[in-house]
């Protein structure tokens, strides 16, 4: 197996999504990866809808930057000093933007949270990670939301 060396991790900002960057950050500390943080502003219809003011794209790139590093500040800050993080935000669809920074980055493994969800919640809802892992080149590990981490060196 080849060693880790740039791990993707994507986020929406939710709690769920906490579960696998807790377990990204501890992963590429661990492995001593270089830590890529994603958050995707989905440019679906339904998105467009909740806003009734639209500002130019630059400004809502902007502005969601901030708040991602914020957001990494708050929910990470013992980690962000342990870890070589770039932190980045695309406009687009989340599956296809994580598949295809992973790509364009030479990304060796992506991290993601998943709800773990099945029967009709699974059709309505669809699957993000399943679309990632049918599209990326490389390993995906899901991290289900109600597990928790446990380090490399105890796996073993």
């Amino acid at each position: 197996m080849n060693k880790i060396k740039k791990i993707l991790a994507p986020t929406d900002y939710s709690d769920l999504s906490c579960v696998g960057l807790r377990y990204a950050f501890e992963t590429a500390r661990e492995l001593g990866a270089e830590l890529i943080v994603l958050h995707v502003v989905s440019m679906s219809d339904d998105w467009f809808a909740k806003r009734g003011e639209l500002r130019p794209v630059r400004n809502l790139v902007a502005e969601q930057k901030e708040f991602l590093d914020k957001f990494l500040r708050t929910k990470f800050a013992e980690s962000m000093n342990l870890v070589e993080v770039r932190q980045r935000v695309e406009l687009g669809t989340a599956y296809s933007n994580i598949a295809e920074m992973a790509e364009r980055e030479a990304v060796d493994l992506i991290v993601l949270s998943t709800h773990g969800r099945t029967g009709f919640d699974h059709i309505l809802l669809g699957s993000v990670t399943e679309k990632v892992i049918a599209h990326a080149h490389c390993p995906v590990l899901a991290i289900p939301a109600t597990r928790p981490h446990v380090p490399i060196a105890e796996a073993a």
